[in-house]
């Protein structure tokens, strides 16, 4: 039971380790989207398509509903961080929700009686999905530690005669409006290994769900292809992470400086969170492993836990131990930090109640994905459907 012995700290690191649990299951659950950027590498016929888009049809949803619950749970537990990246950065939320509303669009359509636009232009929007998508994602998340042109005062709450005649706390300090992260070449470096984590991962969802020998083959050869480049790009990230300066901040003061190495030190003073890490990257490359050289179809769980892992801890270290969340180049004492950014102690701790309803809802999208993924996918299977896609 949440009482009042719970401190504010404990409800405001509670919280951001669900909004990183949070991030990191929106991660895995990208296999979706990398799956459909490989339906014209993998299907050959238009009945190899409809295979693979029907077995991911099965799950789109999850994904787009795990990107909302994200979104919704940071508003509600850090509201000055969706103030200020959701109206600020904008733009590059906005492509971001295009991709995946055009991904909507394509799944309700496709297959509809009338279709005057044809398959292949809902496939390319499901590409398009697929591509951008992930790409943004990540660029979005890197910013996490490379820090945005930002200003933030909340002091303005106050001002109710503001400019405009309105009330600005967070302000954009560039006309690109979020669009500038892909400048940068270690936010490049995420988007790009996301992108191939989620195609690597795609891989290994159809080889686990499709009975097809042909797909099967063709997932095992772009498997190699996608893991490959994911791996140069993550570890060429994860190198320039753990050597940069980050942005800390002293618990006396709330200043927020730059120390040399602080994401390494993060992980080197937080050791269950390092073993989080190592123990996620294993987990990734076992699954590739198996799949590529022990002809297992079993790689899509180990590298699906292995990718849960490594964002939660990587989530962890961009908050937790001092370290501001989202860093603010412009001015970095107007950095956002889980303590100055934070929903009040009463809000935090009703919706803690609630969030004790989510292992139920974790136990009931495992046993509705166990039902869905029964049987594997086959042709002969598609013509049964009720309600192809």
């Amino acid at each position: 039971m949440i009482t009042a012995a719970i401190s504010y700290s404990f409800l405001q690191h509670y919280w951001w380790a669900l909004i990183a649990l949070l991030g990191a299951l929106l991660v895995f659950l990208l296999f979706v989207q990398g799956g459909q950027t490989l339906i014209y590498r993998l299907g050959k016929t238009d009945a190899e398509r409809s295979i693979l888009v029907n077995i991911l049809g099965r799950k789109w949803e999850l994904t787009f509903t795990t990107l909302v619950t994200f979104g919704g749970a940071f508003f509600a537990s850090f509201p000055l961080f969706y103030s200020t990246s959701f109206g600020g950065a904008y733009w590059v939320w906005i492509a971001i929700l295009l991709c995946f509303v055009l991904q909507a669009v394509a799944y309700e359509y496709r297959t509809k009686p009338g279709n005057v636009l044809g398959k292949r232009t809902y496939e390319t929007f499901l590409a398009i999905n697929g591509f951008g998508g992930t790409f943004l994602l990540g660029v979005a998340v890197a910013t996490f530690f490379t820090g945005s042109a930002f200003s933030m005062e909340k002091e303005n709450l106050t001002n109710i005669f503001g400019e405009n005649g309105g009330v600005t706390i967070s302000q954009w300090q560039g006309a690109a409006h979020g669009l500038e992260a892909a400048l940068n070449i270690q936010n490049v470096l995420l988007g790009l290994a996301v992108c191939f984590l989620a195609r690597t991962l795609g891989c290994l969802y159809f080889i686990n769900s499709i009975d097809n020998n042909a797909i099967y083959d063709r997932a095992k050869k772009q498997l190699l292809y996608n893991a490959l480049p994911f791996v140069v790009f993550f570890i060429v990230f994860v190198i320039m992470l753990l050597t940069q300066s980050g942005f800390a901040v002293k618990p006396e003061t709330q200043e927020v400086f730059m120390e040399p190495y602080k994401y390494l030190h993060n992980l080197l003073q937080m050791p269950v969170v390092l073993i989080l890490f190592l123990v996620g990257v294993v987990g990734v490359l076992a699954g590739i492993f198996i799949a590529l050289f022990k002809q297992s179809t079993k790689g899509i769980w180990f590298s699906g836990a292995g990718t849960i892992l490594t964002v939660f801890a990587l989530l962890l270290i961009a908050g937790y131990n001092h370290t501001a969340y989202y860093p603010s180049t412009y001015n970095l004492q107007h950095s956002l930090t889980i303590e100055n950014s934070s929903s009040s102690y009463f809000t935090l701790k009703v919706m803690s109640v609630v969030s004790l309803f989510i292992p139920a809802v974790l136990a009931y999208i495992w046993w509705a994905w166990t039902k869905m993924n029964k049987k594997k996918m086959t042709e002969e299977e598609i013509g049964k459907e009720d309600a192809a896609y």
